[in-house]
């Protein structure tokens, strides 16, 4: 019964059929047969025909209340939509491990608020299954992680590529024995280990070293594992931990050796107290992704959020390349 009210509406305001359809671009015979369409469906005139100029019937003055009421809902609904395009509005959730949440997103975060104070961004710290989880069902929008997410569900987006270095602490003594392959954290920041030049490290050095690896079923804990089956070696494992972080800082007070991404060293590179060293293996790089479900919608505010972040990982790159 509301499929013709703009119709309707147009000859409420004129008080005229004649005039209506003439602003209506419609024949007035075309204009009367739909308004009496509508009328039929209600059950009752909106009109009453037998005055001049016409006026509304007490059914019509409830119509017409019913279709401004309409009216003001869409209207609200188009100046959201816009503003929403225009990101007066909105919000975008984002998701990502201790690492990502403390050190790389928000840099991210700070420059997209900047752009866009008015959306309302949201920061969700977890692991890595219970934040796939979050995005499958919809409560975050985008998740940044370093593991390969399925390609038939998610979609993804490069950040940036890193890699991984073992980190030992200054005090232990395999340091001396391997001095030929260290790396300082200055090293690190001018990409050294990325060099063809730079030797890696046979892992037999460290031999007599305990290690601090990450638990069963994070990347990490998977690539480093393979890298030690390719060398045969056999690491001492003395603290099994849920975080690269956790890992890297129980690492700087010299607990044992782990292994680290370059992508963390050179957001927190005021540590002084490990070394570090390129490995072997075709287990060391691996690309971190921005991930967003692929049958989601992407907003606006996604868009541009992906976009920031573009532009933020090509500035660390442009500001590595001049250094």
């Amino acid at each position: 019964m509301f499929n013709s009210m703009h119709y309707v509406y147009e000859v409420y305001k004129e008080r005229s059929f004649s005039k209506a359809a003439a602003n209506l671009y419609i024949s007035q015979p075309s204009l009367s047969a739909a308004v009496k369409k509508v009328e039929e469906k209600i059950g009752a005139p909106i009109f009453d025909r037998s005055v001049s100029p016409i006026k509304l019937t007490d059914c019509g003055r409830h119509y017409i209340k019913a279709v401004e009421e309409i009216m003001d809902i869409q209207n609200q609904f188009e100046t959201y939509m816009t503003d929403m395009n225009e990101l007066k509005t909105g919000q975008v959730a984002i998701g990502g491990s201790n690492l990502f949440a403390s050190y790389i997103l928000p840099p991210i975060i700070t420059k997209f608020t900047q752009k866009y104070p008015l959306v309302k961004v949201h920061l969700i710290e977890d692991n890595t299954p219970q934040l796939i989880d979050q995005l499958f069902h919809g409560s975050l929008d985008l998740v940044i992680d370093n593991s390969s997410f399925p390609d038939t569900i998610y979609q993804h987006h490069l950040y940036t590529k890193e890699t991984l270095l073992l980190a030992v602490p200054k005090a232990f003594p395999s340091n001396e024995m391997a001095s030929g392959f260290r790396l300082t954290i200055e090293d690190i920041l001018a990409d050294r280990h990325l060099k063809e030049e730079t030797p890696c490290v046979p892992l037999a050095s460290f031999k007599e070293e305990p290690f601090i690896f990450l638990r069963s079923g994070n990347d990490t804990r998977s690539r480093a594992d393979k890298i030690c089956q390719a060398q045969s070696f056999t690491p001492n494992i003395i603290l099994k931990l849920d975080q690269q972080v956790t890992a890297f800082n129980v690492c700087c007070y010299g607990m044992g050796v782990t292994f680290v991404s370059d992508s963390l060293l050179k957001h927190m590179p005021n540590e002084r107290d490990c070394f570090y060293y390129k490995v072997h293996g075709g287990h060391t790089g691996r690309n971190i992704y921005f991930y967003h479900k692929q049958t989601k919608y992407v907003t606006r505010a996604m868009e541009e959020f992906l976009k920031v972040a573009r532009e933020q990982s090509e500035e660390l790159m442009q500001i590595r390349y001049n250094s």
